[in-house]
């Protein structure tokens, strides 16, 4: 806080009265010398300065009728002695801020005395320069880095983890979840299959690339495929009606034999049609056959 200090002249005169004037301690005959009025009492310089002078906060001794005083809340100086106590530097004419302690200090001293702490370096981050405040801390403009690549983050966004303050993109290299397909960071949304995270621009059929997002696909050897591409492309043929075997829909069960697969509703006797699935039966050729009909082949 900054105060303002007071310094009152004191009021010297010289009498050239012919009547009696005398000073008011020592009786000394004041015509024609000079002299010191001060609570209406007329006293002569070597009286003030011995029985009314105050004493200099400062260097202790007193202010005489001579000497220029400065005051403030009732505490006295030479005009010399009022100075910063940390800089030394003369404060008669210039800003101050009175502590608590009765120390003096100029407005550069004070701020340091009183200022917040920068969170990089440790120094008073002085009022007026550039600095940054976060959650009620404060850094030095320069001193606002980087966790990870220590450059100075300035205008630019980011992030924290713990008391650490990242750039963003080291944030995102350091932290963030890699997209399954690119290996690169997700910065934002996203999509997850099978507790992979992938980018919803990654997330695309291998074949035809269309976007998997919100429709139906399914995978194959660690890639993602649309219905119609994967029929196409990936699934078996049925040894039974030839079409592709996709799991969706009707019949998602297969039955495998060698290197045959069929719709579990496909997997019927050649003959008969009787259901085979989870029964004995018998591979002639291209066909399957119940035992009872493979007799009468």
């Amino acid at each position: 806080m900054t105060f303002y200090r007071q310094s009152g002249p004191k009021s010297y005169m010289t009498s050239t009265m012919t009547d009696r004037f005398d000073c008011y301690y020592c009786r000394d005959n004041l015509h024609g010398k000079k002299y010191v009025k001060k609570d209406e009492k007329h006293i002569c310089p070597k009286c003030f300065d011995k029985l009314c002078a105050n004493t200099c906060a400062e260097c202790k001794r007193p202010i005489g009728a001579d000497a220029k005083e400065l005051h403030h809340k009732n505490r006295h100086w030479h005009e010399d002695c009022f100075r910063c106590t940390k800089c030394y530097k003369p404060l008669a004419s210039e800003p101050f801020s009175a502590r608590d302690d009765g120390k003096i200090m100029c407005g550069k001293c004070g701020a340091r005395e009183d200022g917040n702490r920068c969170q990089g370096c440790y120094k008073v981050v002085m009022p007026g320069s550039k600095n940054v405040e976060y959650k009620n801390k404060v850094w030095h403009e320069e001193c606002f880095t980087c966790f990870e690549c220590k450059q100075p983050i300035g205008t630019q966004s980011f992030l924290t983890k713990g008391e650490d303050i990242f750039c963003a993109p080291c944030h995102d290299k350091k932290f963030a979840k890699k997209c399954f397909h690119c290996k690169q960071p997700i910065t934002s949304g996203g999509i997850s299959y099978q507790d992979q995270p992938w980018h919803s621009e990654c997330f695309v059929c291998r074949t035809c690339k269309k976007s998997l997002s919100g429709v139906r696909f399914t995978s194959h050897e660690n890639s993602v495929y649309c219905v119609d591409c994967y029929k196409t492309d990936v699934a078996k043929k049925c040894h039974g009606c030839k079409n592709p075997i996709t799991g969706f829909g009707h019949g998602t069960n297969v039955v495998n034999y060698e290197s045959f697969s069929w719709h579990e509703y496909c997997f019927n006797c050649k003959k008969c049609s009787l259901s085979l699935a989870n029964k004995r039966f018998m591979l002639t050729g291209d066909h399957i056959y119940c035992p009872d009909c493979a007799k009468k082949l």
